[in-house]
């Protein structure tokens, strides 16, 4: 067969196709379409089902890590009274300790325990009387052996004459001995901090809180000085403690807490005045010793003064371009120390100036109000940044003098002794 042969044939079989197909396209077409369609389908379907196993294969692994860090789950059980006897006996030398001055033992039980903490707890126990029996409530804790404990007691203080209500929540460990222990560390978990943010939350803790600040705040309306009392009480307390780690911070050692009187030694001990301080933080310079008066200027870090007087009320008078200024002390440090019989002192207006001072003092006393309340557990940090180091954990109802409440959702207060920081969103 030649080829034009079998062109001839194929000639003839294509216009054969083509005629068929003219005459049944209205049929064909349409099933055509169909099944492009139908195949653009399928493909798509396909496609798509590649991709989606492709994706669970990447995200599988992080659903399960994931499960691995889920919070813990807190569970609804009621406060319990006196439930755990070995709870109550650590309280009770706990707050025995307290109000001897008994640092040793307090040491024991608490970790841990900074050389300010110490030397507040001794301060702090020379202006305690007494304490009646304690209430204690606990709830479990976030892992095994441990306690959420609240301790309602109410503390009878030097001269004033009724003993004053507060509560108190403590974190509880048992140790590799099991022996409990109160966990003051500030190294707690995300999921210990949920967990006992979760507990102070519930009904019957919020009621137990209640229950003391509604003690306390009838106290406060049945008798106006009682405010007075404790901030004076507080502002001597801190103030002592400044001036322990001041004087240890100048000799490089440790605090003693009994000093070498002039009966031991034979001689009279010198006494020392500071005469210059410098700043330690940005800090406003102001006409008078209130945070409402009128801003002279501003003192950077460093920035080195000379010491007029350091008033009772926590601000500190100094000399300012020639003139009386006040910053708060709590910005200030000496720089510049001088044996008592050194410095000149003034001679005529100084009984008068002292009693004018007492009686500002008195004045400011009343309108200050320095304090902010835990709401809900809060790392307290040594700077405003969660990425700061942990300095300890407050609880809610713990109450702090506040400095300033920052812009940036930071507020700075006085935690120890020392300049601290907690979320605004956790404190009021």
């Amino acid at each position: 067969m030649t080829n034009n042969t079998i062109g001839e044939g194929l000639k003839a079989k294509f216009d054969s196709f083509k005629n068929w197909l003219v005459r049944y396209s209205k049929i064909v077409l349409p099933v055509i379409l169909v099944v492009c369609v139908a195949l653009t389908i399928v493909i798509a379907i396909q496609a798509n089902k590649r991709k989606v196993e492709q994706e669970e294969t990447v995200v599988a692994p992080e659903e399960n890590t994931g499960e691995d860090e889920a919070l813990l789950n807190v569970p609804e059980v009621p406060l319990e009274k006196d439930a755990v006897p070995g709870i109550n006996e650590l309280f009770d030398v706990y707050y025995k300790a307290m109000v001897e001055g008994d640092t040793a033992t307090m040491e024991k039980l608490v970790y841990y325990m900074d050389a300010t903490e110490i030397l507040r707890a001794a301060e702090t126990s020379k202006y305690i009387d007494s304490y009646p029996p304690l209430e204690i409530y606990t709830k479990t804790g976030p892992k095994e052996g441990t306690y959420i404990a609240y301790v309602y007691a109410e503390l009878k203080f030097h001269d004033y004459d009724k003993p004053i209500p507060g509560m108190r929540t403590y974190y509880v460990c048992t140790n590799e001995d099991g022996e409990l222990y109160i966990n003051e560390d500030g190294e707690e978990s995300d999921n210990e901090l949920h967990y006992m943010r979760e507990i102070q939350l519930q009904a019957d803790v919020i009621d137990l809180n209640n229950k003391a600040a509604e003690a306390y705040n009838k106290m406060v309306v049945d008798d106006p000085l009682l405010a007075d009392f404790l901030l004076e009480l507080r502002q001597e307390i801190e103030k002592n403690v400044g001036e322990a780690l001041a004087r240890a911070e100048q000799s490089g050692e440790p605090e003693e807490t009994e000093e070498e009187t002039p009966e031991d030694t034979g001689e009279e001990a010198p006494v020392e005045v500071v005469t210059k301080v410098k700043t330690t933080d940005v800090v406003n310079i102001r006409t008078s010793d209130s945070e409402t008066a009128d801003k002279l200027g501003k003192a950077s870090v460093g920035d080195e003064f000379e010491l007029l007087e350091e008033k009772g009320n926590g601000w500190s008078k100094i000399k300012y371009e020639g003139s009386e200024a006040f910053i708060k002390s709590d910005y200030l440090e000496p720089s510049e120390t001088l044996v008592a019989s050194e410095v000149e002192q003034p001679e005529d207006e100084e009984e008068e100036d002292t009693q004018e001072q007492q009686a500002d003092n008195s004045e400011n006393s009343t309108t200050t109000n320095g304090t902010v309340r835990v709401k809900e557990t809060v790392r307290i940090r040594k700077g405003a940044s969660e990425n700061s180091e942990k300095i300890a954990t407050a609880y809610m109802g713990e109450t702090f003098e506040v400095i300033m409440k920052q812009a940036d959702g930071w507020t700075k207060i006085k935690y120890n002794g020392e300049t601290a920081y907690v979320k605004s969103d956790f404190v009021e």
